[in-house]
């Protein structure tokens, strides 16, 4: 396991979660966009059947078990660097980020519970949605994201509602609300330039298909593998920003 810098326990704790709730928060606005993983509505009417629940413990196992190797840690923080790389001005604040909260993320996801993890998160009904939309066309879908996160970006309304949201989420961070207020003022600006720079000069789904993450014997079943080799890239992106949020408020 990857350690950060040393500081107590507690302070690592609150911290990590306030960095990672910047980190979050700066991207919320899109959660429930027409365009994103799942229809917001369609997810809230799948019923919770008790093997969908199944079938969503074992996937997430698997995910953690995954992201708890210190192999996959250091691909993740390497990745991360290197889309870091990417964005200019924001490239030294980004590293000093990631060097700081990565570690600190995958501390408190080692302490996560499958089953209580995909039931408050509402993860069995994103499961029930993936398996009826199987065949899907994911390229069209990460063409589709892609656009319309350009388009988002350049609305100057989208970005005073994700800044106003971050600030209001910073308010219930305790004693480092300031503090998460300063990250929001000064970072901000800087994540919606580079952010739209990068989307616009990046061919980010050929990127994405390029990682074949799941290929090298994980899922080993052969039903599961089909499904994840389907829907990896929707469902990782969407498992790592709900992990996000259930640090950030547990």
């Amino acid at each position: 396991m990857l350690l950060p810098m040393k500081t107590t326990q507690k302070n690592r704790t609150m911290e990590g979660r306030m960095g990672l709730l910047f980190l979050l928060v700066l991207g919320g606005a899109w959660a429930c966009d027409g365009r994103e993983l799942a229809n917001c509505d369609q997810l809230s009417k799948l019923s919770r059947k008790s093997d969908v629940c199944a079938l969503c413990e074992e996937y997430t196992t698997n995910a953690l078990d995954y992201l708890n190797e210190n192999k996959t840690q250091l691909e993740i923080i390497d990745i991360l660097h290197n889309t870091c790389y990417q964005l200019h001005s924001f490239k030294q604040k980004c590293i000093t980020l990631v060097d700081y909260y990565a570690p600190l993320f995958f501390l408190e996801i080692a302490t996560i519970q499958p089953g209580e993890f995909c039931l408050k998160v509402n993860l069995c009904q994103l499961i029930t949605y993936i398996s009826l939309q199987v065949q899907e066309d994911t390229s069209g879908f990460c063409e589709d994201t892609v656009s319309t996160l350009l388009a988002k970006l350049k609305d100057g309304d989208t970005k005073l509602q994700i800044i106003g949201t971050s600030l209001k989420v910073c308010n219930s961070v305790e004693k480092y609300a300031n503090k998460c207020k300063r990250m929001v003022f000064e970072y901000g600006p800087l994540v919606f330039d580079n952010a739209e720079k990068f989307l616009e000069s990046t061919d980010i789904c050929t990127a994405i298909y390029a990682m074949q993450i799941f290929n090298s014997g994980w899922p080993a079943n052969l039903s599961f593998r089909f499904l994840w080799k389907q829907r990896s890239n929707r469902f990782v992106v969407y498992l790592l920003q709900k992990i996000a949020i259930y640090i950030t408020t547990h």
